[in-house]
């Protein structure tokens, strides 16, 4: 995997990162859920134009894009084509559960992941991560031998173009954030 990867239509790189392997550290798990962000879409932080909170969104594709929700949780995204990035909503935790169970104070493995904030804080993403490569360490980032099945349903925790069908989804994971 490389930039090219990132460089095309950012719906298309958000079912495409389902079932990939994504570790911080050495921590982490399985791409079970995604949600798509175009420059041209009203929900996008893009959406305005560059500014010093979102430079990373016009950066090279293939970039990690990290911003806080509501300034209580962080939130990865993946750049890829200009103005436009993947959310990381849910992994399906498998590397490095002890510490994630620490850093969640909590001991259900099927919520460690769920959800962008959890995720998160099971990985200990911070502001200092923005802009990176998540190509290079601390991240590790493999897409699977095979693409699995995958299903979409509108975006949530958003109020403007919610409609949207870009939330992706491994089917009947348990490890989502909300079914699909």
């Amino acid at each position: 995997m490389d930039e090219s990867f990132f460089s095309r239509d950012v719906v298309g790189v958000a079912v495409d990162l389902l079932g990939a392997r994504l570790l911080l550290d050495g921590i982490g798990g399985r791409i079970v859920e995604t949600e798509a962000y175009r420059q041209d879409d009203e929900a996008s932080h893009s959406f305005r134009g560059p500014t010093a909170g979102n430079a990373a969104m016009f950066g090279e594709p293939g970039r990690a894009y990290i911003y806080r929700s509501y300034g209580l949780h962080w939130c990865l995204n993946f750049v890829c084509e200009r103005g436009s990035a993947v959310l990381i909503r849910a992994l399906e935790p498998m590397c490095g559960l002890e510490t994630m169970m620490a850093r969640r104070m909590m001991t259900v493995t099927r919520k460690l992941c769920s959800g962008p904030g959890n995720l998160c804080k099971a990985l200990a993403v911070t502001a200092e991560l923005n802009g990176l490569s998540v190509l290079d360490a601390p991240f590790s980032l493999e897409l699977p031998c095979k693409a699995p099945v995958s299903a979409s349903g509108v975006r949530i925790g958003i109020s403007k173009a919610a409609e949207r069908p870009w939330r992706f989804a491994v089917k009947g994971s348990p490890y989502l954030s909300r079914p699909i």
